[in-house]
């Protein structure tokens, strides 16, 4: 999954003012209703004024951070698996109820790709820890049971980005309904 991202705004969407080194924003990926994929980021102090059009994806909270020097930028523009899930799962951020399972699911993605490498379970046994192959960084992914529900889920979330049908969502669930050997597996 690859498509175009806009960078991180100078200012916040709501209120146009500039943001200062430190300030909390909170970044939406909204899905318009003409099928484009808008990212919105606004000042957490301003989230209660944000009423956007269209399908929210998913959403981060960071520390604002002035734009440095990309070598290439057009690059870091592309929205893939691996840099939503680093922006998604920064320990920075407060994981919200909709990105738990997006972060689950793409962590079980990039396992599989060999860009997360598992590092067993933290003490309370309540998050999984992966290291990011390129980076070093350690991230902890709450723990998720993988049901027929989990994967709807995501599909569901996951089709608001890639435009998928709606109906393709009811006949996975009518297929999963009728496998009786599907079983919930812990990540």
């Amino acid at each position: 999954m690859e498509m175009n991202l806009q960078p991180l705004a100078p200012t916040c969407f709501v209120t146009g003012d500039p943001f200062v080194e430190g300030d909390r924003v909170v970044s939406h990926l909204i899905r318009s209703v003409t099928l484009e994929i808008a990212r919105y980021d606004v000042l957490e102090n301003n989230l209660s004024d944000f009423a956007p059009e269209g399908a929210a994806v998913c959403s981060w909270m960071h520390p604002y951070k002035p734009k440095e020097m990309v070598e290439n930028p057009d690059r870091a523009l592309k929205l893939t698996a691996e840099n939503l899930f680093v922006a998604l799962a920064d320990p920075s951020n407060e994981p919200t109820a909709e990105n738990v399972r997006l972060i689950q699911f793409l962590a079980l993605l990039l396992e599989r790709k060999r860009l997360l490498k598992p590092k067993g379970r933290n003490a309370e046994g309540s998050m999984n820890i992966y290291e990011h192959a390129k980076t070093k960084q350690v991230y902890e992914v709450p723990v998720g049971e993988l049901s027929p529900e989990f994967f709807l889920a995501v599909q569901e979330q996951l089709s608001v980005l890639v435009g998928s049908p709606d109906h393709n969502v009811k006949v996975a669930a009518e297929g999963m309904e009728t496998d009786s050997t599907v079983e919930p597996v812990s990540i």
